[in-house]
């Protein structure tokens, strides 16, 4: 089901003030309460919310490909988000923030692992929660920086405009936020970069825990990669210092 709420005057600094700052929302929760509450805040804000409350409805719409965020609970009735995210993930590049009532820091991770871009611990503050969706947008419209036709480091080749990607011709399924941190490293190859600066660089939530699901990304990037994560040959852990993306030979 699709809910439109009565939109209420909102005096906030969060408030788009042009039609390009306003996205279109796919929002997957079985909470009514919840849902409608945060779909009235969204709607407050300028938003189109389309609001559905099982995982098979839900990726039935996410794979329209007619929004620019999806919000997932990761318990619904009859999908669960995580297979509605693996499977939204192998079509589709919208950015995916989920949803979850577990407090275990493996269950995030998991659903970081399965596509998501980011993730909201419930309960959560729905201002928060508009925060992470506009940085999401923006970070999938490319507002990182005005985009170069290409970039390449080696095998592998990056286009910015399309958010492609390909390693020895092959292409590469990366979401969002894997291919915006794959973006950062190849721009400074042979360089070493903490996971504050990849943070900063790809203007990601500096918690603790958001920190952490960096490695997640990094792992989900060596398996598309196809690098060993023992010894990976491509994407190296520099120990206490970061991450780099290897040029050549001279870099193992």
């Amino acid at each position: 089901m699709t809910r439109a709420l009565d939109r209420e005057p909102c005096q906030d600094p969060l408030v788009p003030g042009t039609q390009a700052d306003r996205f279109r929302i796919l929002f997957v929760e079985d909470d009514e309460r919840l849902a409608a509450l945060t779909t009235r805040y969204l709607e407050g804000h300028g938003h189109t919310v389309t609001w559905l409350g099982d995982g098979q409805q839900g990726l039935a719409e996410g794979l329209k490909g007619q929004h620019d965020v999806v919000i997932l609970d990761l318990l619904l009735p009859r999908k669960s988000g995580l297979e509605v995210c693996r499977e939204l993930r192998a079509r589709l590049a919208v950015p995916i923030i989920m949803l979850t009532a577990l407090g275990e820091e493996a269950d995030r991770v998991l659903g970081l692992e399965m596509g998501a871009d980011d993730y909201l611990t419930k309960p959560f503050s729905s201002r928060e929660l508009l925060a992470r969706l506009r940085a999401l947008v923006r970070r999938g419209r490319g507002a990182l920086g005005p985009p170069r036709d290409r970039i390449q480091v080696g095998a592998l080749e990056l286009s910015p405009r399309d958010y492609g990607a390909t390693l020895a011709g092959v292409p590469l399924n990366l979401t969002t936020s894997e291919f915006l941190l794959l973006r950062v490293l190849a721009e400074r190859a042979g360089r070493v970069l903490s996971r504050e600066q990849l943070l900063d660089l790809t203007k990601g939530s500096a918690d603790e825990a958001f920190d952490r699901s960096i490695d997640a990304h990094v792992s989900r990037l060596r398996h598309k990669l196809g690098d060993d994560p023992r010894q990976p040959r491509l994407l190296k852990t520099i120990r206490g210092a970061g991450y780099m993306l290897a040029i050549g030979p001279e870099d193992e």
